[in-house]
């Protein structure tokens, strides 16, 4: 990439350059500089982009990045701070069928007025689908400011929950605190850092050494689950996992 800084005035003055790099085969993307008001949800049909608008998520800007595929620009209020903007990302993402792996705090859009240059969107002509604005409103979302409040409140019940992990995990008895802790285990090369494995090995692990489901249940959530999805979705998770370490060992006065 080629990235720049750029002003409206600037950008304007360097549609020429622009274009230039777009003919010789360069994609043009645009993203506001730190901190900003805005969501991007990537990836959306256009019956997607209707049922944000139903739902009271009305897209400040629409843009149509190839045929019958679209990016929508959401704004709030105020500017959210990155690990919050990189959240409410991902929620709006999973809410409405957008790319989870397109939502984070900085993530480039298209600029409308170049072409796609994907490769797979080449015509037989040999050329390139242009991308346009669609629909442009610059107003706030609707829902904004109240679902924005419910990302945060989640962000810091997960928080909480972790800090709660550490002051357990320092209060465990004598004997536990000779065991190897569950960052040993995700420091391990033998599980490729995948976190699931990582967690059930650590459950067989901690059970099979005499550690209650309780400060297991705290060692689990001391990492982000927010992939898994809601704060029920993570728990059912953790439950699970332990469960299936349970099925895994003879635990003494447990059963199998």
């Amino acid at each position: 990439m080629l990235p720049r800084t750029w002003d409206a005035e600037t950008l304007v003055r360097s549609i020429p350059w622009l274009k230039h790099q777009n003919r010789d085969g360069r994609n043009i993307y645009i993203r506001p500089k730190g901190e900003h008001n805005l969501s991007l949800v990537d990836d959306l049909s256009a019956d997607r982009v209707r049922q944000m608008k139903a739902a009271g998520f009305a897209p400040a800007l629409v843009v149509q990045t190839s045929p019958g595929n679209f990016q929508a620009w959401l704004k709030h209020p105020t500017p959210l701070p990155k690990e919050l903007s990189t959240a409410v990302a991902r929620e709006l993402a999973t809410s409405f069928g957008g790319d989870r792996g397109a939502a984070d705090w900085r993530h480039f859009g298209r600029l409308a007025g170049f072409t796609n240059r994907k490769e797979k969107y080449k015509a037989a002509n040999g050329l390139y689908p242009f991308v346009l604005l669609t629909e442009y409103s610059g107003k706030t979302c609707e829902l904004g400011e109240q679902f924005v409040a419910g990302v945060r409140a989640r962000i810091e019940a997960e928080q909480a929950k972790r800090e709660k992990a550490i002051r357990l995990n320092r209060s465990l008895p004598a004997h536990a605190t000779s065991l190897k802790s569950i960052e040993a285990f995700r420091a391990d090369t033998r599980y490729g850092g995948d976190g699931t494995r990582i967690d059930l090995a650590y459950a067989i692990y901690a059970l099979s050494h005499g550690l209650e489901a309780e400060a297991i249940n705290a060692a689990l959530r001391s990492r982000d689950l927010s992939h898994k999805g809601t704060e029920r979705r993570q728990e059912e998770y953790v439950e699970r996992t332990i469960r299936k370490a349970l099925g895994a060992i003879d635990v003494p006065g447990r059963g199998r």
